[in-house]
């Protein structure tokens, strides 16, 4: 492996960019006409053009970004997360053209994906799974006979879904319709993919997750934990590693399923395994993301790792280092989202620095924001040797922090690192919701 193509724009490019220089690997950028003057593009070694400003004509033209690698004799690709990162059509094409997909196979991500067939895999590898669809679906009556056998309410999700698209809470049969509908439609907008899946809703969990890193040898481990309960709309806000909530036997049992099933499904590179804890015993598998999670930097602040330098290690065909084993996370580290709630051109920019205070982004001063694209502008990480410190660092962090030009979500997080409910840690993934809400 000497040059990669990353498939991806934002933070997450600028972060595999740096991650590739560690290794002295050559990178290639792509980049849409709305991102010509972008951090990546600037960054990497070589950039081509793939398409106009709309998704489906760029980031998500599986055609151009191969073409791409081609011209460019780019011999492996790292997709990032959201777009295709989790397409087995794409990680098959990329199979097929002799171009090394960093992530795992296309079998394990299509397997993953159809989110029916990824809660019965786990269930013949022993994973406690949320009662569910036994199949998917794009047809509303299917749909709705199967959310009258599970029982109201019942959670509407897209199949081949993430981030929060194509999701709805249904709680009487009289909503289905209607919710079908809305979700459905967003999945196909968001996924080019209609297919539905049910699981009974639960009305008070956390979402925990696991994440877990596999090699082409059989070798599997799970790196920690991540808190993600602080959700918007099904939208993590922010993140937390470790989930200081959990007791050690119920960690101990979550790694210890996490890893058996990325062995028994022959998992390869970085996975996270999404649990609903429902009581300080019980957790249910939810699904599996076959990625680099955004969170990923709460776990390399906690575990002391590089998780995308070994993606990279791990798909050029090293093993897992021997040192790794099973990490106890060291302190204790959060994630602010930020995000621009308008589009429009970054007049001044002064991102926090200090001891403990991370930052990822791919902003400067004059950058203009486009409209096209996730609202997630940059990530602010703070890491500490306990909970209740470092939520007074990422304050102090977060008030430092000026991005003027479009409307960011600043302020909001600082009025949710002040809740009581979030300093007590007794919030649950509805929680935020509702206090929006009211």
């Amino acid at each position: 492996m000497k040059k990669v193509l990353i498939a991806n724009r934002g933070e997450i490019a600028v972060r595999v960019i740096r991650a590739c220089r560690q290794l002295n690997l050559k990178t290639v950028a792509v980049y849409s006409t709305a991102d010509r003057t972008a951090l990546h593009v600037q960054l990497a070694d070589e950039a081509c053009c793939i398409g106009p400003a709309a998704p489906k004509q760029s980031y998500l033209n599986m055609n151009a970004i191969i073409t791409a690698a081609k011209l460019t004799n780019a011999d492996a690709i790292h997709p990032g997360y959201g777009f295709l990162s989790e397409n087995a059509v794409f990680a098959q094409l990329c199979a097929e053209h002799n171009l090394t997909f960093i992530g795992p196979s296309a079998h394990v991500i299509a397997l993953m994906g159809e989110k029916a067939r990824a809660r019965e895999t786990m269930q013949a590898a022993g994973v406690p799974v949320v009662p569910g669809s036994k199949t998917e679906f794009n047809d509303q009556q299917q749909g709705l006979q199967a959310a009258i056998a599970l029982g109201f309410p019942v959670m509407l999700k897209a199949s081949a879904g993430g981030g929060g698209k194509g999701m709805r809470i249904i709680s009487h049969e009289d909503q289905f319709k209607e919710s079908f509908t809305l979700a459905q439609n967003e999945a196909l907008h968001a996924f080019n993919d209609n297919h539905m899946y049910l699981e009974k809703y639960l009305p008070h969990p956390r979402h925990i997750e696991v994440q877990v890193f596999a090699d082409k040898f059989g070798n599997a481990v799970a790196l920690g934990e991540r808190d993600c309960t602080l959700q918007q709309h099904h939208q993590k806000v922010i993140e937390e590693a470790p989930a200081t909530i959990l007791k050690p036997a119920t960690r101990a049992q979550m790694f210890a399923v996490s890893v058996k099933a990325a062995q028994e499904i022959g998992y390869v590179g970085a996975g996270t395994m999404e649990f609903l804890l429902d009581d300080p015993d019980h957790f249910y598998f939810m699904e599996m993301n076959t990625r680099i999670q955004v969170e990923h930097p709460v776990t390399e602040l906690t575990s002391g790792l590089d998780l995308v330098t070994l993606q990279l290690r791990i798909a050029a065909g090293e093993k897992l280092p021997s040192t790794i084993n099973h990490k106890i996370a060291q302190g204790f580290a959060l994630e602010c989202r930020i995000n621009a709630r308008t589009a429009g051109k970054i007049q001044a920019l002064h991102l926090p620095a200090g001891y403990g205070i991370r930052t990822d982004s791919a902003l400067y001063q004059g950058y203009q924001v486009p409209p096209n694209y996730d609202s997630m502008i940059a990530k602010i990480i703070a890491f500490g040797p306990k909970r209740q410190t470092v939520i007074q660092m990422m304050l102090n962090a977060l008030d430092e922090t000026v991005i003027s030009g479009p409307q960011t979500n600043l302020d909001f997080l600082m009025q949710l690192l002040a809740e009581p409910a979030f300093l007590a840690n007794t919030t649950d993934i509805n929680w935020l919701d509702h206090l929006t809400a009211n």
